[in-house]
């Protein structure tokens, strides 16, 4: 008979960390449904008991990946973007931040961006941290156009801020499948369509359409 496999000790925190990487590795390559408490366990090199008693069941331990991948993205966004900095260096770093983060965390991004939005049951949590990411960026937008002594209305900084989330997370999707691309010129690519814009919403150039 094999005897039972001898754990280190580790601190909780550590412990925690430990299982979160399993468990993203696993969520990343098969999915919610295909992914079992027993290969999360064996990865993390510890029982499957212990991931119970650490992390609940599954879905909570799904949830739980969300949580700290979500959190990881958005700190290393704010941590880039400081608010002195002047408007398009501030976005160029926060998008520089964001696709780093994807091109180093590719199965972190995997799990919020795909495996979350593919199940129902996470819908709310995944809409609670992209309204945490539109917060963020908005912000930044909001900042930049007070610096310049202008105040738009704030359902149009929400509109704005959606629509550069939703394009940087649609270009992050595809670093994602890009093992070979670069993060950095990737993030280039997207300031260069996104600043454009922004820039004339900074200086106060709207479009509107003619009259027909």
């Amino acid at each position: 008979m094999s005897s039972p496999p001898a754990f280190r000790r580790l601190p909780r925190a550590a412990r925690e960390q430990q299982m979160l990487d399993a468990a993203v590795r696993a969520f990343s390559s098969r999915g919610f449904h295909a992914a079992s408490m027993d290969e999360i366990a064996e990865d993390a090199g510890i029982s499957k008991p212990m991931v119970y008693a650490y992390l609940g069941t599954k879905e909570e331990l799904f949830i739980a990946c969300l949580h700290r991948e979500a959190a990881r993205m958005v700190e290393a966004i704010a941590g880039a973007a400081a608010p002195d900095l002047p408007a398009d260096v501030r976005l160029w770093r926060g998008l520089r931040a964001f696709f780093g983060f994807v091109g180093r965390h590719r199965d972190g991004w995997i799990v919020l961006y795909r495996q979350a939005r593919g199940e129902q049951r996470f819908a709310r949590e995944l809409a609670a941290m992209r309204d945490r990411l539109v917060e963020v960026v908005a912000g930044m937008l909001d900042h930049a156009l007070r610096a310049r002594g202008r105040e738009v209305r704030e359902t149009d900084l929400e509109v704005v801020a959606y629509a550069l989330v939703g394009a940087s997370e649609s270009l992050a999707d595809w670093l994602a499948d890009h093992p070979e691309a670069d993060p950095e010129k990737t993030a280039t690519r997207m300031m260069n369509v996104a600043w454009l814009g922004a820039d004339q919403l900074l200086r106060g150039v709207t479009w509107r359409p003619e009259q027909e």
